[in-house]
């Protein structure tokens, strides 16, 4: 409230300001046409009473106007501030005119009497016609200013969609390459073990369904992509057996906090694909979320094949990298090292709501 109290003198200040030199000018202006007309240069008397009623004139209008805004909070694009914007030049114009007479009578031999009619006919054509050209100027101004914004709004509406459409396309990809891996071995459990391939079919169901999200929620709670990493780890057992060791490690306190949708997938199966593929037994793979300060820690750790030196980005790292830039921008962090323990680390902004 001071701020903007603040900010309304400041522009009050600088509109008089403005209009004080404008008046000056518009004076001189008048003082050099009477000269040109007459033939010859006005007299201090001429040019001080002329400056006077210029200046205090324009000062008249200009606060009238800015009083009648403040009053009735008007602006240029409505209709009813026209009848307003002229009522108060004319009524600041009046003012202007009486008070320069007064000052007048105190500084020279002359005795000060109410209502000039002859002036206020001559000044109001010149606020008219002046005031006219300030309103067409700043109308039209408001007007361009108005088109802009809703030109950004546009923009930053097709910029949102944008990145729904992005982030939705991101969410629902699911790598074939495991979808087919994990028909394969439904289709090997169906004579075996019928029981196992229902779960496992079942739980391919929700994994499935929990990719394409029907609520296209960007963020979700802890809890519920702990429960997604379970079950596309569940799966995963039935491929690995005993072979890896699965372990989830989070912090109870963050399981109500909000992390992106289906982030912690991809970077699991980058793990076994890419790190743990040709481990043949003691195989371990480690999912940690925890809170360090103000941010969410999450990382993915393994005792397979060290990162190249020269990592390339696939499917899960791309898919991770392009996710967390379209929802926070460059407030993120992603680590990858092999030393002293091999993991993907990401940093995110720690939010609940």
């Amino acid at each position: 409230m001071i701020e903007s109290a603040k900010f309304i003198r400041t522009g009050w200040l600088r509109s008089n300001l403005y209009n004080l030199f404008g008046g000056i000018g518009l004076g001189i202006l008048l003082c050099l046409f009477r000269s040109a007309a007459t033939g010859k240069l006005v007299n201090f008397h001429t040019f001080y009473s002329t400056s006077l009623f210029s200046v205090l004139i324009t000062l008249g209008v200009t606060n009238s106007i800015l009083l009648a805004q403040s009053v009735f909070k008007l602006n240029y694009e409505r209709v009813s501030f026209i009848l307003v914007y002229y009522v108060a030049s004319l009524l600041g114009m009046t003012a202007g005119i009486e008070l320069s007479y007064f000052i007048l009578s105190l500084s020279a031999d002359y005795i000060y009497s109410f209502f000039h009619p002859q002036d206020m006919l001559f000044s109001s054509l010149v606020v008219i016609v002046i005031c006219t050209i300030s309103y067409a100027y700043h109308a039209q101004k408001a007007s361009l200013q108005n088109r802009i914004r809703q030109k950004e709004l546009d923009m930053m509406r097709m910029s949102q969609l944008k990145t729904q459409a992005e982030l939705a396309t991101l969410h629902s990809k699911i790598n074939p390459h495991f979808l087919y891996n994990s028909l394969n071995s439904i289709a090997s459990l169906i004579h075996l073990d019928p029981d196992k391939a229902e779960s496992m079919t079942l739980k391919l169901s929700k994994l499935f369904r929990y990719s394409i999200n029907q609520n296209q929620e960007d963020l979700v709670l802890v809890q519920d992509e702990v429960d997604t990493g379970n079950t596309y780890l569940d799966i995963e057992k039935v491929r690995f057996g005993d072979r890896i060791n699965f372990r989830i490690d989070v912090d109870e306190t963050l399981m109500m906090a909000k992390i992106p949708r289906f982030l912690i997938q991809p970077l699991v199966e980058n793990a076994l694909k890419n790190g743990l593929k040709n481990t043949a037994q003691k195989g371990e793979l480690l999912i940690g979320i925890h809170q360090k300060d103000a941010w969410v820690e999450i990382t993915i750790a393994d005792n397979g094949a060290p990162f190249p030196d020269e990592l390339q980005t696939g499917y899960g790292l791309q898919s991770t990298y392009d996710k967390l830039s379209l929802l926070y921008g460059d407030n993120y962090q992603i680590s990858i090292s092999n030393e002293p323990v091999k993991q993907i680390r990401i940093l995110i902004p720690l939010k609940y709501d």
